[in-house]
């Protein structure tokens, strides 16, 4: 599934360039520390870019519409992941964004991607977060009107996989922050409350035994089950 990463508004960066339908910025920023905790360094998109080549265009991440254009360049500098981007001018939805970008009133960037366990070291000094030195798949960029806010859609076919591979309270805390698109502060709530109904008090690498592993994937069925009612 793909979870999804914004940047903030002093962070992201987004330009309409001269020739109309084109607009660049950075999609990513490295080094900096995001507001689940994460840090994303240098080199984490070249495999990616390399092995599955540039992602798709999306406007807020609306996935079941068609793309609103192409990127024409998504490369790593010094700074971040710097994209170069062509809306299809004609659709109407190509359209009101390009508008919407040279008004102003939609200017961020965000990223769906794809993260594996060996993708990423838990942070030393932030708890709960991590440090990202590889995504296994760049999916999409999408244009994003709030882009201090973090989202995600789960891809309903590919939970069930997810969801077995669950085996600690932490594994379960960056399920619902990539996978549920939940708040921290949510994340943080929901994972305290795990901790007690599991009987654990674990600094996050403890295994969840068997019983209350299939508690956890009998509650996040239905929560899959509602998904799609809340949306």
């Amino acid at each position: 599934m793909l979870a999804h990463k914004t940047l903030s508004l002093s962070n992201c960066q987004i330009k309409t360039d001269g020739e109309e339908g084109s607009f660049s910025g950075y999609a990513s920023v490295f080094g900096l520390v995001d507001t689940y905790g994460d840090t994303i360094l240098p080199g984490a998109y070249k495999e990616t870019l390399q092995k599955n080549g540039f992602p798709k265009m999306f406007l807020m991440h609306n996935s079941f519409d068609l793309p609103i254009g192409k990127w024409k360049s998504v490369s790593e500098d010094d700074y971040g992941l710097h994209v170069e981007g062509e809306l299809t001018m004609g659709m109407s939805r190509a359209n009101d964004a390009y508008a919407a970008m040279k008004h102003g009133t939609l200017d961020g960037l965000s990223i769906g991607y794809m993260l594996k366990k060996g993708d990423y070291t838990p942070s030393v000094e932030v708890e709960g977060g991590r440090i990202i030195k590889n995504v296994s798949l760049l999916g999409e960029i999408s244009p994003v009107v709030f882009p201090a806010d973090s989202s995600a859609r789960i891809d309903l076919s590919s939970v069930k996989s997810e969801i077995s591979e669950i085996e600690t309270i932490r594994d379960f805390e960056y399920f619902l922050r990539d996978a549920g698109g939940f708040s921290k502060g949510l994340t943080n709530a929901l994972i305290s409350r795990a901790r007690v109904l599991f009987g654990r008090r674990d600094d996050g690498q403890d295994e969840i035994d068997a019983k209350s592993a299939q508690v956890l994937n009998e509650a996040l069925e239905r929560i899959k089950r509602a998904i799609p009612t809340t949306l």
